[in-house]
């Protein structure tokens, strides 16, 4: 038979799995926020999906996880307002020109060393690694925000400023999408 016939059934099919899948995590006490912030992602391998639930909620209930995502949702927040006031979506190339502040290289650094953790963890499925390097990230968005002024007047500053919160955002999302959980 063709593959247009089987392909809408084997989506039905893994739609019903991870449904399921769904179900037995919230029956396992897993938080609803925290299994739609990872299905958020598009993984479909089940088991990973939940090693991944509970690496985050292992990370969320930790001190360091609970202000590094009040930190990430800050940078959203921030976000947020300046691309509706704008009309427009900042994502760009942080330029390292431009950071001048030691509040702001340290995250730049941070950011960058992260990720490459974090991608190297997952690669190897290992989320408690990825957790663990989202963990190094929380004291260096604590200090971008008390000693940083994101909306600086020079409009190339702020700009870069917002592609660094944007960094945030993106590198956070590798792990699970954040916007989806509360608290």
């Amino acid at each position: 038979l063709k593959e247009s016939f089987w392909k809408p059934k084997l989506e039905l099919l893994l739609s019903f799995f991870a449904d399921r899948l769904k179900q037995y995590l919230r029956d396992q006490g897993k938080r609803h926020d925290l299994i739609d912030a990872v299905f958020a992602l598009g993984e479909d391998d089940l088991v990973a999906i939940t090693k991944r639930v509970d690496a985050l909620s292992d990370f969320l209930s930790s001190e360091d996880g609970a202000n590094l995502l009040a930190g990430f949702k800050r940078a959203v927040n921030i976000l947020k307002a300046e691309e509706k006031k704008h009309d427009t979506e900042y994502g760009g190339e942080v330029d390292e020109t431009l950071l001048t502040d030691v509040a702001e290289k340290a995250l730049y650094s941070a950011l960058n060393k992260g990720e490459n953790e974090a991608n190297d963890a997952l690669q190897q499925e290992n989320f408690e690694a990825a957790m663990t390097a989202m963990s190094k990230l929380r004291a260096p968005i604590d200090a971008f925000f008390e000693d940083v002024i994101v909306n600086a007047d020079d409009v190339a500053v702020r700009q870069n400023r917002l592609y660094l919160l944007s960094t945030i955002r993106s590198v956070l999302g590798r792990v699970a999408d954040f916007t989806r959980i509360e608290g």
